[in-house]
């Protein structure tokens, strides 16, 4: 990131600062609010979710698209977590890298859509797990001469923890009509330690897939026990994959593990 900014790191009167106008704004925009700029739509990340591990450093875009009768000359777009757009309410930013407009495409005279580059490295940038969840995206628009627009409201994007999930399936191969256990584990990425922990409480399905299909179907719902610890059982009946599936939250990953084949005799 181009500036880490926090409640913790920086006083909030010079986050909101950050926030309400991009320090190299075009010449011809000056800071007031026209009501023939509009914003349209702010699209984070191609409008999927963001997804960190305990060192994933990711680069994604944000864009703005706004239209105003003389046409647009510029777009920002900065994400903000909290529940309000005030600096009681607001504890944390992410700012792109450009400090002014990003560079912008014209649909046509009136309409552009303007371009932000983010870099977000979660060792530095997220080391609080309260951080997962949405990010609120904050949005800027320059229109011809004068106009500008802007919305702290205009978009989100879940930030999420990442997860991992395993699955062994046994005894291998099986006689049909006996037990088979499926052991695994679920683990949540903590963004405060650097490390994986265990997930317990969640609800994970066990899955089965045959062998001469692509298609999983759900054999039962298990809860994680201490420390992320799965175990279910099912009857063996025909050669097959199983796997324990994951739905994940608004602040944490889904995961599907990997199949464990069972012969099945």
């Amino acid at each position: 990131m181009r500036i880490r900014a926090t409640v913790a790191a920086l006083p909030g009167a010079l986050v909101l600062s950050a926030l309400t106008l991009p320090a190299a704004a075009p010449a011809d925009a000056r800071p007031m609010d026209s009501d023939d700029t509009t914003i349209t739509k702010v699209v984070v990340n191609g409008g999927k979710d963001l997804v960190f591990g305990t060192t994933t450093k990711k680069s994604f875009t944000a864009t703005v698209t706004a239209t105003d009768p003389d046409g647009i000359t510029g777009g920002w777009v900065a994400l903000w977590h909290g529940t309000t757009f005030d600096d009681a309410g607001r504890d944390g930013a992410l700012l792109p890298a450009e400090e002014g407009s990003g560079s912008c495409v014209a649909a046509d005279a009136q309409t552009s859509t303007c371009t932000v580059h983010f870099t977000v490295d979660v060792t530095t940038d997220l080391k609080d797990n309260a951080y997962a969840g949405t990010w609120h995206a904050y949005a800027i628009a320059y229109g011809r001469p004068s106009g500008s627009t802007n919305d702290g409201f205009a978009g989100s994007v879940k930030i999420k923890r990442n997860t991992t999930l395993t699955s062994d399936a046994s005894p291998e191969p099986v006689t049909k009509g006996r037990t088979i256990t499926v052991k695994g584990a679920l683990t949540r990425a903590d963004w405060e330690t650097g490390k994986y922990a265990g997930l317990s409480g969640r609800s994970v399905k066990l899955q089965f897939r045959k062998a001469d299909s692509d298609t999983y179907t759900t054999l039962k719902t298990v809860t994680s026990g201490t420390g992320g610890v799965l175990k279910a059982t099912t009857t063996a009946t025909t050669d097959g994959f199983y796997r324990f599936a994951y739905a994940g939250t608004t602040a944490t990953s889904a995961k599907n593990s990997s199949g464990d084949f069972v012969n099945v005799q």
